[in-house]
């Protein structure tokens, strides 16, 4: 039986301030909004032919601010058709992260992974415990963020959670207010 919480795959290391437009260039991102096309330019300003030795399952390992640049959601859109099932990084550019939870993306934030992993290396990532398993078996926990929003990202990001639900996980987090009673201004005295 598999565990759909636990992703097992082999890393692909990049560096600190990695940004939008080495993930995917303007030029390409301004051509398509067919995610699948867009993963064909993956990585593109590192390596254009990535989106041929990417690998489903295969999993990002990444410095400091990971995604700076571009508020678009084509990175992680073409990060996640690529067949990328997870990006660990020491921390991200907070955009790029919402973005990652919004499309549903697992994206964690691991200080010093970079430090445990090498190029190629396996891991394993437990999206239910928020943890990432190196080679040697030590296990480095990531930043803690809220259950609401690792529920979310678990469900495949925001649309696929409201298609299931039918509402938004924070929705119930939010006190219910009576509405109030408002008279419009042409009944109302007070005007």
């Amino acid at each position: 039986m598999t565990n759909s919480n636990i992703l097992k795959g082999r890393t692909w290391v990049w560096p600190d301030d990695v940004n939008t437009d080495i993930i995917i260039p303007f030029r390409f991102k301004a051509r398509t909004n067919d995610p699948v096309e867009m993963a064909k330019y993956t990585m593109y300003g590192f390596d254009p032919e990535f989106y041929k030795k990417v690998k489903p399952g295969d999993l990002f390992v990444a410095g400091r601010n990971f995604g700076g640049g571009s508020s678009r959601e084509q990175a992680p859109v073409a990060i996640k058709y690529s067949n990328v099932a997870a990006v660990i990084a020491e921390s991200f550019a907070r955009i790029f992260y919402r973005n990652c939870f919004a499309i549903g993306l697992p994206a964690m934030e691991v200080p010093g992974v970079t430090k445990q992993v090498k190029q190629f290396d396996e891991i394993e990532v437990d999206l239910q415990d928020w943890s990432v398993k190196t080679r040697d078996g030590s296990v480095h926990s990531a930043l803690k963020v809220p259950e609401f929003l690792r529920g979310l990202m678990r469900e495949g990001g925001l649309v696929e959670y409201y298609k299931h639900h039918h509402s938004f996980p924070w929705e119930a987090l939010e006190p219910r207010l009576p509405r109030a009673n408002i008279t419009p201004r042409s009944q109302s005295s007070r005007w």
